[in-house]
């Protein structure tokens, strides 16, 4: 069975990949996350049954894999599955970094809000409004630097996939000639070992003839009144 006639393995290649495609953009929501915290844990429970739901689909993949006949096939299968593996903990890595540059902005603005609400509020200079500048840009910062980071990671991951697609096209087309060479040659055999077994009879019956003619004609020759 070619890998890309099984329907099962399509649909389940495809929800992994809607499934990653969802869970990135949680991600970036978490980087573009200003607070307050309870929208954040809103976002990482998203994250989280993304996770799951992930970690779900490429283990049937790799069962699917298990129930191949052909072992090439098998390999194909399981190769794309251990890509999406990879694929999850590059996921990881890019939702811990979103995380933390968020909480360092949410934790920025808290104690923004804690100075500004204290009970002998002091009169705001420029050199505090300098350092509260400060702390948000370098924020801002870390959380464009991340979201650069995840863009480049998306770019990567696509090109992978694009890559995949091809060579598994390729390699079944190769398979395929491959079987019809595989078959015709079979044939072939067939046919000129039948050929082969004729010939032999052929000659085998006229070798008997010509050794009966030779017998008739000495025995004519040395025994007439025979």
């Amino acid at each position: 069975m070619a890998v890309l006639s099984d329907v099962r393995v399509r649909i389940c290649s495809q929800e992994i990949i809607k499934h990653d495609l969802q869970l990135k953009a949680f991600i970036q929501d978490i980087n573009d996350c200003l607070g307050p915290q309870h929208v954040l844990d809103e976002l990482n429970f998203q994250v989280k049954v993304k996770f799951r739901q992930l970690r779900r689909r490429i283990q049937g993949l790799e069962q699917l894999a298990k129930e191949q006949d052909s072992e090439k096939d098998k390999n194909i299968i399981l190769c794309e599955a251990d890509g999406h593996r990879k694929q999850i903990l590059s996921n990881q890595a890019t939702w811990r970094k979103a995380n933390l540059a968020c909480k360092l902005l949410i934790d920025n603005m808290e104690k923004d809000e804690l100075l500004n609400s204290t009970v002998r509020p002091r009169k705001t200079t420029k050199e505090s409004l300098a350092e509260t500048s400060s702390g948000i840009t370098e924020s801002l910062m870390i959380i464009n630097r991340l979201m650069s980071e995840q863009v480049k990671q998306s770019e990567g991951t696509v090109s992978h996939l694009v890559i995949s697609s091809r060579t598994v096209l390729e390699t079944n087309e190769e398979f395929r000639a491959l079987n019809g060479a595989i078959h015709l040659g079979r044939k072939l055999i067939l046919k000129y070992n039948r050929r082969e077994v004729t010939d032999k009879l052929l000659i085998f019956l006229a070798l008997a003839l010509f050794l009966a003619t030779v017998v008739y004609i000495v025995k004519k020759r040395l025994f007439p009144f025979l």
